[in-house]
C-alpha cells in the first residue's frame, strides 16, 4: 500500500465488508484507520494485529477475503481521540457508515462531528491534503446534514467535501455460531463469535466529486451529478421489492428470502410489481437522464437485482428484511413512498399494496390497533393532503 490513508467511523458490515476492503484491494492506502465505540471489536481487532476475515456470497458459494494491517481506536477514549485527530489530518478519504445521522453528533466529545471538527482544523493548520467524506447511511440528505453540523462547529472545509452515496450492496452480520459453521463462514477475526456476510456487488454510486484535480484512492466507485433519481431507484425500486417480498415470504413462513426460489409464481409477482408498477413510474419520471430510466435497461436492472436478491449463499432473512415495519410503511418509504410514486405516474400500485397489507399485518403482531389508526399515526409527518392519504387508505385496508 502507498500514498493515501482512509478513516472510518464505525465497523459494521458496511464499513469494513465494503470501503475498507475496497480500499484494501486498491493497493493505494498507506493507512487505514478504524474509529469504533465498541469495545469488543476495538479489543478483537487489535488483538488480530489489525487482520480481519470477510465472507463474501458469489452465485456459486462463499469466498473469504482476509484484510490487514488496519488500525482502530475508540473515541471514547481521550489518546485514541487524539490519534483519529491525526489521522483525519492526513486523510484524504473519510467514511461515516453508521446506524444513521443521528450518531453523527454536534460537538460533544468523543462524537464524530468533534473527531472531524479536530482532525479538519488540524489538516487546514499544517496543509494537510485535501479530503472528500462518503456519508454512508442510507439517507440522502446524510451529506448535507453531515455538512451543516461541522459548518455550526465552525470547521475548516475549503479543502473537504461530503457526498451522498447510493449503495445497492446487501450486506449483514451472522452472529449464529451454528449457521457460521454450517454455512463455511471466517469469524471476523478469531476471537470474535461473528461474521460479516455481503455480497460479490459492488457497483457503488456517489456524488460528483468537486475539489479540484482530487483523485479517489478507492476506483470502484462511479460518480453522478445527481443521484437523487438513483436513491429513488434504490428506495423505490430495489428497498421496495425486497420489502415487498419479505413481507409476502413472512406471511407464507419461510424463513430465508432464498426461499422464494421454491415458489416461481411469487417470484414473477415482485418482478411485475417492479418492472410494471415502480420501474415504469421512474423511468416516466426518469427518462432521459441515464441509460437506467429505458425500459430494456430496467427490465435487466431489475432481473440482476432479483437474482442477488435470492443468491442462497447470502442466506439473506426474512426476518430481518421484515424487521422496524412502521419504518418501511412511513410516508415516504419504500411501501407507502412507493404507492405514492406509482400513483404519481397513473398507475395503480396493486401488487406494492399486497405488500403494504402484509407489512401491516405483520405490525399489528405487536399492536393490534385498527390498520387505519396505526397508518394515519405513521402518517402524521404532514401528508401532501387528504387525498393522497385517502387513496392508500383504500388499496391498504380491506374493504368496509
Amino acid at each position: 500500500m502507498s500514498g493515501k490513508t482512509l478513516v472510518g467511523f464505525g465497523f459494521g458490515p458496511i464499513q469494513s465488508g465494503l470501503f475498507v476492503y475496497e480500499a484494501y484491494r486498491s493497493r493505494n492506502f498507506e493507512r487505514l484507520v478504524i474509529a469504533e465505540i465498541v469495545p469488543d471489536l476495538v479489543d478483537a481487532l487489535r488483538n488480530s494485529g489489525g487482520t480481519y476475515t470477510i465472507n463474501i456470497a458469489t452465485g456459486t458459494g462463499i469466498e473469504h477475503r482476509v484484510i490487514e494491517d488496519v488500525e482502530i481506536y475508540n473515541p471514547r477514549v481521550p489518546s485514541d481521540r487524539d490519534m483519529l485527530a491525526t489521522a483525519i489530518a492526513g486523510a484524504t478519504e473519510i467514511v461515516t457508515a453508521l446506524p444513521s445521522v443521528d450518531f453523527f453528533g454536534s460537538g460533544e466529545k468523543g462524537d464524530v462531528v468533534d473527531i472531524l471538527h479536530r482532525g479538519l482544523t488540524l489538516k487546514a493548520d499544517t496543509s494537510g491534503p485535501q479530503a472528500i467524506i462518503y456519508t454512508a447511511e442510507n439517507d440522502n440528505q446524510a451529506a448535507g446534514n453531515l455538512k451543516q453540523r461541522l459548518v455550526a462547529a465552525a470547521t475548516p472545509l475549503d479543502e473537504t467535501q461530503c457526498l451522498n452515496t447510493v449503495i445497492g450492496k446487501m450486506s449483514g452480520v451472522v452472529a449464529d455460531t451454528q449457521r457460521i459453521t454450517d454455512e463455511n463462514l471466517k469469524p471476523l477475526t478469531d476471537t470474535l463469535s461473528r461474521a460479516v456476510l455481503v455480497e460479490k456487488f459492488n457497483r457503488i454510486l456517489i456524488s460528483k466529486i468537486q475539489l479540484p484535480g482530487f483523485v479517489q484512492g478507492i476506483d470502484a466507485f462511479e460518480e453522478k451529478l445527481n443521484l437523487q433519481p438513483f436513491e429513488d431507484a434504490k428506495l423505490y425500486g430495489h428497498n421496495a421489492a425486497h420489502a415487498l417480498l419479505g413481507y409476502l415470504l413472512w406471511e407464507k413462513g419461510d424463513t430465508f428470502m432464498a426461499d422464494a426460489l421454491d415458489d416461481p409464481g411469487l417470484v414473477s409477482f415482485v418482478r411485475e410489481a417492479f418492472v410494471h408498477e415502480s420501474g415504469a413510474a421512474l423511468c416516466s419520471k426518469y427518462r432521459g437522464i441515464d441509460p437506467l430510466f429505458t425500459d430494456k435497461e430496467l427490465a435487466s436492472h431489475v432481473d440482476d437485482l432479483i437474482e442477488r436478491m435470492l443468491n442462497p449463499f447470502l442466506r439473506d432473512t426474512v426476518e430481518r428484511v421484515t424487521r422496524d415495519p412502521r419504518r418501511k410503511l412511513g410516508w415516504n418509504d419504500r411501501l407507502v413512498g412507493t404507492m405514492r410514486m406509482v400513483l404519481a405516474g397513473g398507475i395503480k400500485p396493486e401488487r406494492f399494496s399486497q405488500g403494504a397489507a402484509a407489512a401491516l399485518r405483520y405490525l399489528q403482531q405487536e399492536d393490534n390497533r385498527p390498520g387505519e389508526v396505526l397508518l394515519r399515526e405513521i402518517w402524521n409527518a404532514a401528508p401532501e393532503s387528504s387525498s393522497d392519504v385517502e387513496a392508500i387508505l383504500a388499496l391498504v385496508l380491506p374493504p368496509r
